[in-house]
Formats: structure tokens, C-alpha cells, sequence
């Protein structure tokens, strides 16, 4: 093969000297690379230095600041900007409301079982430690009760929305009632929320300082949790969110106590994150069970999918279609497979790489809350006769919730590349044009110079190159070849 190579080489035979240095200055006077020619055409030498100083000087200078610019454009650098939209009307958000105190006290006839057992079915939304708490007690009321539903149980002794709880409900000028809220379970059992992603048409406001109004009557003496589990408090807790997406009060939600009016007044905001690698968020991301991607529904189904291939069963705060667990599973397999899967990050949030990264889009509702006496002394007069109940009822079991926009208008805060490729390539050809005077032109001639002496250089070493035995080719054939060669 070498020697088939030398023959097609030989016979066309490599330029003289003269005419690779007549190639050489031909290319150096014609080049649009500036500077050069005036180092070949000059004949002082000390003009000749000088002007390869020069010429030198820039190809150092445009080659620090090209490396500059390329290491610059790969630390993935941005920007953010914050830009205020005024709107003529503006989509109002879904409300979600709890009563603190999640069960009927008559129909439960072991509070501290129930309350327990609810905490470790809730665990499946937030941590919970049952290192502890076993007992005989507890440990006679699963036996017993193996078909005991607290899914069923919660919802048919837990808080209610009808009439006599939903005093009074008011949109926008317009009356709702009980059937215009929708039942979710949360860990604080039955809450109802108003603006569901399943209704048909989307609630929107057009004047701020007007929107939703309600009047809740809580029961306190029908509902009371156990003071020994740290449940203190009587009223309504409540969070703002999108309606597409599920309710989460972990560290969100707001309370407001029996006898108080809350005046909550709501922003909207939204925000929009790069992908990786300028950002954390991957936009490739859905979930199966909700609409749109956020990361408290993705760590739902993300538990759900663990603790249902390791228990075969699957919590009924948790999204999906597998068959519901009951109190055995949830005690002696969902509780240990939560505690696997916080001990070994099975689920986790935050970065590109994670299990739920951060969304790319998403909207949020700020609210700030203030709030007075419910009610003043004639009020309570005209409540008093209205509902027939006496004063000291109203002011220990009445709360009363307004929720409106502060203003027509959503902030959009927008993460945005600070340098894309197209403006890395304008200055890459910005530097060169002010430097050397190079362009896309200029790159291609130095290319096509380089490219052309290393074929010459390669050619030279192949003819030079000492030959190797050709042990398969018989003497005669040798000699001929050779002969050939000389000839040449």
C-alpha cells in the first residue's frame, strides 16, 4: 500500500523551493488579513519589525479576548428582568379552606387512635416520625378494624360545607354557594376549594379591591381536636394557588382565628426559569396526574410511584388509579417506605438533576393579610337576629374571609440568557475586525494556507520515509518497481 502510494505521489512531483516561496509571499501580500503584507513588502528591516510586533500584538490581544468571550459564554451567565403588566381583567386563583380542627368529636370514639392514625396517613404529604407510638392500644384497634376506612371515615365525620357551616359566600357582586366549591383531602382532612381547576369557566376580576367574601361558621363545639396532639387553635386556614395545580399548605397556608375579619389582598406573579444549563428547570417535564408541571405535585407522584411498587397499594392523598391501602399497609409498610425514601433522596427537589427540578413557568400569589374585630356591637346584634345565635356564639365560632386583588396587574420576573450564540459570534467578529481586520474570508485563507503546506509536508515525509520490506512481492517485481521509481 506504501508503495502504491509513492507511485501515484511521484508522479506529480512536489513544487520547488521557489514556488512554495513564491506561494508564501503570494499569500501574505493578498491575504485580507491586515498587517502582513506590510511585513513582506517592506525592505527596512526596522520597519519590518515593527510591524511584526504589531501583527503579533493583535493575534495576542484578539486571542485573549476571544478566549475571554467563549469562557465567559460557557459560565452560562444571565439575566433577570422584572417587568409590571397592567391588564384590564385578570384571572382570579383557587382557594383552598380547612378547618383546624379536622373530625366530628361525636363520632369518634377513640380521639387520640383517630388522630394518630390521620397523622400517619398525612405523612405521605409531609414528613412524620412514628418511632414511638406503638401501643397495645393501637395495636388491638388495627386488629379490630381491618376494614376501617379513614379515607371513608374522614369523609363522612370530618368538616362539611353546606348551609349552616357557609354562611355566606359572595363573587364579585354575585352569590355562591356549597356546590360552587369542590372537596380535595389535605392534612387537615375535608377542605373545599372555591375556583377548582374542574370548573368549566374561568373566574376573572375586573376591578381591584373586589372578589371573594365569605362567612364561615366553624362549630367549634362539633369540632375540637385534641389539645394533647398541639392542635390549639380554632378558625379557617386557607391557601392561595393556581387552579391547575394542587393545594399545598406546608409553610403557605393562612389562618385566620374565630372572630376576626381577614382582609387578604393578592398579587399575581409569575415566573419564567432557563433550562439547564443557564437555569435549573427542565421544560421536557409532565406529570401524569396534574396539568401543568410544579414540584409539590411531581414529589406527590413521585411518592406515589415508590411506596405503590414496594407496598402494592397506593394513599388516597396521593395521585393515581392503584388500589387504596388500608390501615395495616399504611402502619406497617407506607410509613417505613416514606422514611426509605427521605433517608435515601428517592424523591428529591431542586437542581436540573434532581427528581422534580423547578418549574420553568410558574405562578404565584403573594398576599398580604390584615385583620379586625368581627364584629362591632351592632353587628353583632343584627348576626344575632339573623341567625338566631347569641353574641358570645358569633364571636367564638364566626370568621369571616375577603380576598381580593390590590391591584389590576401581574409582575412577570423573566430569567433570560445573558449572551446567546449569536451575539458570542458577533463579538468573536467584532474583536477579530477591530484587532486584525479578519473576517469569515480571512479565516477561510488562513484555513485553506495551512491546509495546503501540510499536504506539501506530508507528501515530503511520504517519499522521504525509508521503505519497508515487501515480503509478499517477488524480487523480479521489486527491482521493476524500483526501476520505475528512478526513472521518475
Amino acid at each position: 500500500a506504501q508503495l502504491s502510494q509513492k507511485l501515484y505521489l511521484t508522479r506529480k512531483p512536489l513544487p520547488s523551493l521557489d514556488e512554495r516561496k513564491k506561494y508564501d509571499h503570494d499569500f501574505a501580500m493578498s491575504t485580507s488579513f491586515h498587517g502582513v503584507h506590510n511585513i513582506v513588502q517592506t525592505r527596512s528591516q526596522i520597519r519590518k519589525m515593527l510591524w511584526m510586533l504589531v501583527v503579533m500584538g493583535s493575534i495576542i490581544m484578539v486571542t485573549w479576548q476571544i478566549w475571554d468571550r467563549f469562557t465567559n459564554y460557557f459560565s452560562w451567565p444571565t439575566t433577570t428582568s422584572v417587568v409590571v403588566q397592567y391588564v384590564e381583567n385578570i384571572d382570579f386563583p383557587a382557594v383552598t379552606f380547612c378547618n383546624t380542627n379536622r373530625f366530628q368529636i361525636q363520632a369518634v370514639a377513640n380521639l387520640s387512635i383517630i388522630f394518630f392514625l390521620w397523622s400517619i396517613v398525612s405523612g405521605v404529604l409531609h414528613a412524620f416520625d412514628t418511632s414511638g407510638k406503638s401501643s397495645q392500644e393501637l395495636n388491638d384497634f388495627l386488629q379490630g378494624n381491618q376494614n376501617f376506612s379513614i379515607k371513608e371515615f374522614t369523609r363522612n365525620n370530618g368538616f362539611y360545607l353546606d348551609n349552616s357551616t357557609l354562611l355566606e359566600c359572595n363573587f364579585f357582586g354575585k352569590p355562591c354557594y356549597p356546590e360552587d366549591f369542590e372537596h380535595v383531602f389535605t392534612e387537615y382532612g375535608n377542605c373545599f376549594t372555591f375556583n377548582h381547576m374542574d370548573f368549566p369557566a374561568k373566574r376573572r376580576v375586573s376591578v381591584s379591591g373586589r372578589g371573594l367574601s365569605l362567612l364561615f361558621d366553624i362549630k367549634q363545639a362539633q369540632f375540637t381536636d385534641d389539645p394533647a396532639f398541639g392542635f390549639l387553635d380554632a378558625g379557617i386556614i386557607y391557601v392561595i394557588h393556581s387552579p391547575k395545580e394542587p393545594p399545598r399548605f406546608d409553610g403557605l397556608g393562612l389562618a385566620t382565628p374565630v372572630g376576626m375579619h381577614a382582609h387578604a389582598a393578592i398579587r399575581q406573579q409569575k415566573t419564567v426559569l432557563q433550562e439547564y444549563p443557564w437555569g435549573e428547570c427542565n421544560p421536557d417535564m409532565r406529570l401524569q396526574y396534574h396539568k401543568i408541571y410544579n414540584t409539590y405535585g411531581c414529589l406527590q407522584e413521585c411518592k406515589a410511584r415508590h411506596i405503590q411498587e414496594k407496598c402494592g397499594c397506593l394513599p388516597f392523598l396521593l395521585p393515581g388509579n392503584g388500589t387504596e391501602c388500608d390501615l395495616l399497609k399504611f402502619y406497617n409498610c407506607v410509613s417505613p417506605a416514606l422514611n426509605n425514601i427521605e433517608l435515601m433522596g428517592l424523591c428529591t427537589v431542586g437542581t436540573h438533576n434532581s427528581t422534580c427540578p423547578v418549574p420553568c413557568e410558574e405562578t404565584d400569589y403573594p398576599t398580604t393579610v390584615t385583620y379586625s374585630n368581627f364584629a362591632n356591637e351592632k353587628a353583632l346584634i343584627s348576626f344575632s337576629s339573623r341567625l338566631k345565635k347569641n353574641p358570645d356564639y358569633i364571636r367564638e365560632n364566626l370568621v369571616h374571609i375577603d380576598i381580593k386583588y390590590h391591584d389590576l396587574n401581574y409582575k412577570m420576573t423573566r430569567q433570560q440568557k445573558a449572551r446567546s450564540a449569536t451575539e458570542l459570534l458577533a463579538d468573536v467578529g467584532g474583536q477579530l475586525g477591530l484587532f486584525c481586520g479578519a473576517s469569515m474570508i480571512t479565516i477561510i485563507e488562513i484555513i485553506e494556507y495551512v491546509f495546503t503546506n501540510f499536504c506539501w509536508l506530508c507528501v515530503f515525509l511520504l517519499l522521504k520515509a525509508p521503505e519497508m520490506p515487501q515480503w509478499n512481492i517477488p524480487p523480479q517485481n521489486k527491482q521493476t518497481e524500483k526501476k520505475r521509481i528512478q526513472e521518475c
